[in-house]
Formats: C-alpha cells, structure tokens, sequence
C-alpha cells in the first residue's frame, strides 16, 4: 500500500504520495485552507487517502530547531487527532524540520519563480517528508525491496 504525507501549514496543506512499493515520491496536491474548515480539509484528505489506497499516513511535525514543541507542533497534532478518528490507517507524525527550506531551493534550482514557489512549495515539502520517512523506515517496505530514489 502507499504511503501519503502532509505538510501542514498556516496557508496551505502540501500533500504528497508514494507509489505502490514505496520506491519512489511524488507531490501530488495543495489543499488551500483559506475558508475551508477543518472538517472539509479532513474529508478532503481522507477521499485522497481512499483514491490512492494509503496505508499510513505521515503527517509533518514543525519541530523547533532544538526539537521542543512550539505552538505549530500543537496544532499539527491537534490536526493528526481529528485525523486519526476519521481514517482508519496509521497516522504518523513526522520531524519536519527544514522541509520548507528544502522545497524553497530544489524549486529555485529547477528555475521557478516566486509565484510557482509559492504554489508548489507546500507538496514539494511535503515529498521531502515523505522520502526521508522512507528512508529512515526501508523495513516498511520489505526486505527485497531497494532503498528509493527521490523523484521530485
């Protein structure tokens, strides 16, 4: 089963998945959450957890960068609550840290420009997420399996 990953941010929920043998990534949505409520994005992300048959579901945790909670980190997991009572997967919280970044400047090295940065960036970040979760768990995907490759 695939594995899904969101980045959850004050704007934007940047949603990413992996293929059926977890060998690869892909960013796959940015659900906007300027007037939506939270019961509407939860249904948006379990009917994409549905269509794409997900088995656990990676949520990114903003850690500080001394690993201590702030206020985002109480929201994403006041956030991977309301998830886990509507889906019946995994839900996983995720060390983020830096994903943002990251996002940033895989998409000024590809040569968008602020305007494409800024609507990419939440599921680019959220693939990092993903890719680094599958790398640090190749057990998930079985023995016989080789590590992914990150395809972004």
């Amino acid at each position: 089963m695939r594995v899904m990953a969101l980045d959850y941010g004050t704007r934007a929920i940047g949603v990413a998945i992996s293929d059926e043998l977890r060998l690869t990534v892909r960013p796959l949505a940015t659900i906007r959450r300027e007037r939506q409520s939270r019961t509407h994005i939860i249904e948006r992300v379990f009917a994409l957890a549905s269509e794409y048959e997900v088995g656990t579901l990676v949520v990114g945790l903003p850690l500080r960068m001394d690993g201590t909670e702030g206020e985002a980190a109480v929201r994403v997991k006041r956030f991977i609550r309301d998830l886990q009572s509507r889906l019946a997967v995994p839900v996983v919280p995720y060390d983020e840290r830096l994903s943002s970044h990251a996002a940033d400047e895989i998409l000024r090295e590809r040569g968008a420009d602020r305007r494409e940065r800024r609507t990419r960036s939440d599921e680019v970040a959220a693939a990092i997420i993903l890719q680094d979760y599958l790398n640090e768990h190749p057990n998930d995907r079985g023995a016989d399996i080789p590590a992914p490759a990150t395809h972004l």
